[in-house]
């Protein structure tokens, strides 16, 4: 065996070094009480990673085809550790606390081990290596969703989410056996090449998909998302919403781009049925929704819809618009979210809607920087949201077909009804009245920064298109 191969595979290195690093200083440490320095040092160590990943790599098949990566997956890398980098941040003050800071080492190992898994899974070349990696990236995240392990919602939320990533990792791997079946092979290249248009491919088709549509929380797939999402600490939540989303999007995205080519036709009918209910079930039930973290889990499956807009596209300019969605969506989602944690930390764990009344009297940075965010997750410009869902748009109208259009349509009409739901918490923030508003508060250093960070993206990346430009040429 060639172990020079290893050097090829610099982000998971890169990666797996953090992590040792990590475990050592959680365990020299382990016996001290506060340990102030512990949260900047994985926050240096992640902004490394991220400066090293940024670095242009050349595409590269290592391990027999095992590993294979690309410009478009290193770029997708590089956002999804720089995202994380945005939850360590935003995380300290959580962790700060007397009752989570024992497991403050836990929850920063347990992140990086998932983000590994997705790297793993993004850069895989054969089925075998793509549902290790999935397996990596999932294990570690029910960990982390039951870290409040005794609160009961907590405990209910980890449960039901451990149920259905075990049933999806079941169903999809009875969808992978049919595609070896009839092929007699894992690997994409060989597959791609042998695959024909036969009920038991459809079959490994289907269901291949229905076990990645559990991980992205698409409909009829959701039904775990928003209880998991309410009993997650909100840091954890923020995290699942958004990094692994994403790349479980991207790597569904590329799989069906190359190894499914032969029956585009099939799965892009799958993919329309999935969107239409996907955005418009998520909206109808997030109007409902009074509890926040239940309101952003429905919100977040429906962003889940219009991401898999850009895969109808079959194109680099599809791949080059979920990417770019995919970064919008995190800097304007970890705002959300990092608003509520704070806010929910100075509340007593309040997370309802009803909190947020008269905000603004008391709180006006924080009613402003929540507004921004939310208008750019409902797409109104010049907010960034705006302009990736633009993209996400004009990517599905190559397809070019009377069913892309008529689902284009759909998605336009229920990007107003989300700016509805979205302008509800504006509206709460603003207008309503509440005679004993959330007393006014500071946050601390690392929620400031955080923001900040988030707040940047969303005005940056909207006016500078040069980002997607960037993404596209990388991704051609």
């Amino acid at each position: 065996m060639d172990y020079s191969q290893f050097l090829n595979m610099i982000p998971e290195a890169t990666l797996m070094a953090v992590l040792v690093i990590v475990f050592l200083a959680d365990f020299i440490s382990s016996g001290k009480t506060i340990r102030k320095w512990f949260n900047p040092l994985v926050c240096i160590l992640m902004l490394a990673q991220v400066l090293i990943n940024i670095c242009p790599q050349e595409p590269v098949s290592t391990f027999g085809g095992l590993y294979v990566t690309s410009h478009s997956v290193n770029i997708m890398k590089t956002i999804l550790a720089a995202g994380t980098l945005i939850v360590f941040i935003q995380s300290r003050q959580w962790l700060s606390r007397e009752d989570t800071r024992r497991y403050e080492g836990e929850f920063y190992m347990l992140t990086i081990s998932t983000l590994l898994g997705m790297f793993m899974m993004m850069s895989s070349g054969s089925f075998l290596m793509f549902f290790l990696g999935l397996e990596m990236a999932s294990v570690p995240l029910a960990c982390l969703v039951a870290m409040d392990k005794y609160r009961s919602n907590s405990a209910e939320g980890a449960a039901k989410f451990i149920l259905t990533a075990t049933f999806s990792s079941g169903v999809m791997l009875y969808g992978i056996s049919f595609i070896y079946g009839s092929v007699g092979t894992l690997y994409f290249e060989d597959v791609v090449e042998k695959l024909t248009v036969t009920p038991m491919n459809i079959m490994g088709l289907v269901f291949f998909f229905t076990g990645l549509g559990f991980k992205i929380s698409l409909v009829p797939f959701h039904f775990w998302t928003a209880d998991t999402y309410q009993g997650a600490p909100t840091t954890v939540t923020g995290y699942l919403s958004v990094i692994s989303k994403g790349a479980a999007a991207f790597t569904l995205m590329t799989i069906l781009m190359k190894v499914f080519a032969p029956m585009t036709v099939y799965w892009e009918y799958l993919l329309y049925i999935v969107i239409v209910l996907s955005i418009t079930v998520a909206n109808l039930f997030a109007i409902r929704q009074s509890e926040l973290k239940r309101f952003m889990a429905f919100s977040s499956i429906s962003q889940a819809g219009y991401i898999m807009l850009a895969v109808v596209g079959n194109s680099s300019m599809g791949v080059a618009a979920l990417i770019y969605y995919v970064l919008i969506y995190i800097v304007a989602n970890m705002s959300v979210f990092s608003i509520i944690s704070v806010i929910e930390q100075n509340n007593h764990g309040n997370t309802q809607m009803d909190a947020y009344n008269g905000l603004y009297t008391t709180n006006p940075k924080l009613s402003l920087l929540m507004t921004l965010a939310l208008f750019s997750l409902g797409g109104i410009p010049p907010f960034a949201g705006m302009f990736s869902k633009f993209f996400v748009f004009m990517a599905a109208a190559q397809q070019g077909s009377t069913w892309a259009y008529e689902v284009l349509f759909l998605a336009l009409i229920n990007t107003v009804i989300s700016l509805y739901y979205y302008l509800l918490i504006v509206k709460a923030m603003y207008i309503n009245k509440n005679e004993n508003p959330l007393p006014a508060f500071k946050s601390d250093f690392n929620t400031k920064l955080a923001l900040a960070i988030c707040t940047f993206g969303i005005l940056l990346f909207g006016i500078g298109s040069f980002f997607y430009e960037w993404i596209y040429q990388a991704a051609s």
